[in-house]
């Protein structure tokens, strides 16, 4: 495609003089409710062959799964309110960056996991299998849940992928999701950081979590946190200190030891009043700024592995706040990692085909 018949870049631009109105915008540049629900209308590449032979940069994988909740259920409809919660479209350019992260970086959308309800164990299984997939064929694997649970599965396969490199884990939460069990059970939301420390596949010092706040864990499970060495910062020190200096902090510490790193951001590390769409709000929380600089200052100081964006309930979100809080979390990881890319001195990459080819006229 040349540069004269390609598409406008951008909804703002002019029209296409004297073109088919009915083709003169590929399905990538139409608005955002048109077309299919992919993640800001990037290309569906969901089988493991095309992902293996396209090697992408970056790759959105859903896991709408909620059967491991404690509390209010719903973010199994989180990846879909996520994919949907934008009215850009085509091109993007983040003002936070400089930086047009598609002109960097080819990023696709590569559907969800085959999960089925009322299944804990085969839902991670399939889980686990779809990041692997994704992340073989050499993209970096971005997971929108989907219950916390998912990261089990998520990360582990992230740590078999990178092995015999360490993985470490940044973890943006108002939970430590670090119990032994809930009411009996091994695999809940309240449970995936304990799991990947025994299973082996992250050490307990290479966590940190930022953002714990209002009553839990118990004193008990403080007790193990600490024998395992793992790391937290309470919100009580972002507001004493600020969140720049505590998230400065905590990216040194994530980078004592490990060679890469699994960003994991519960969407209920922000403030209720902020993003009130999740299953366990709990009040005191992050400011949405706060939360989107965090991960802008982690991604473009580490070398990111994987993310996972979860616990968005949309069903108790009003006017998409939430979700809207959830997909920037996701473009702005992106377009960080495109600036990363720039700042080390790499090119952008070179496009013969535009994003979507449409299957109109």
């Amino acid at each position: 495609m040349t540069d004269e018949s390609r598409p406008p870049r951008g909804i703002n631009d002019a029209a296409t003089s004297g073109a088919d109105p009915y083709t003169a915008y590929d399905d990538f540049n139409l608005p955002s409710y048109v077309g299919l629900l992919s993640f800001q209308k990037l290309p569906w590449v969901t089988d493991a062959d095309d992902l293996l032979r396209r090697r992408p940069d970056v790759a959105i994988v859903g896991a709408p799964f909620d059967d491991a909740v404690s509390h209010r259920p719903g973010a199994r409809f989180g990846p879909r309110a996520i994919r949907q919660a934008s009215y850009h479209s085509g091109e993007i350019n983040s003002l936070q960056l400089g930086i047009e992260p598609y002109a960097w970086l080819d990023v696709v959308d590569a559907g969800d996991a085959p999960i089925t309800p009322i299944d804990v164990e085969r839902s991670h299984a399939v889980i686990r299998r779809k990041v692997l997939e994704v992340a073989r064929s050499g993209a970096i694997p971005i997971v929108l849940g989907g219950d916390h649970s998912i990261t089990y599965p998520s990360a582990s396969a992230i740590a078999e992928t990178v092995a015999p490199r360490r993985l470490g884990v940044v973890h943006f939460d108002a939970h430590a999701d670090a119990a032994n069990t809930t009411w009996g059970r091994l695999h809940s939301h309240g449970t995936p950081m304990r799991r990947l420390i025994e299973s082996g596949a992250v050490a307990g010092r290479n966590f940190v979590q930022v953002g714990l706040r209002g009553y839990w864990p118990n004193v008990e499970t403080l007790e193990w946190m600490r024998g395992q060495e793992m790391r937290w910062h309470l919100m009580t020190e972002i507001e004493e200190r600020g969140a720049e200096a505590v998230v400065a902090e905590s990216i040194e510490q994530a980078l004592d030891g490990p060679e890469v790193i699994y960003l994991s951001v519960d969407i209920d590390v922000i403030d209720p009043g902020m993003a009130p769409g999740t299953g366990t709000p709990e009040p005191g929380g992050m400011l949405t700024r706060e939360l989107l600089r965090a991960i802008r200052q982690v991604v473009g100081r580490v070398e990111l592995a994987a993310m996972d964006v979860v616990e968005v309930a949309p069903q108790y979100d009003h006017a998409e706040v939430t979700a809207m809080a959830a997909h920037r979390c996701v473009l702005e990881a992106i377009s960080a990692l495109a600036a990363r890319r720039r700042d080390a001195g790499g090119a952008p990459r070179e496009r013969t085909e535009p994003q979507w080819t449409t299957g109109r006229g």
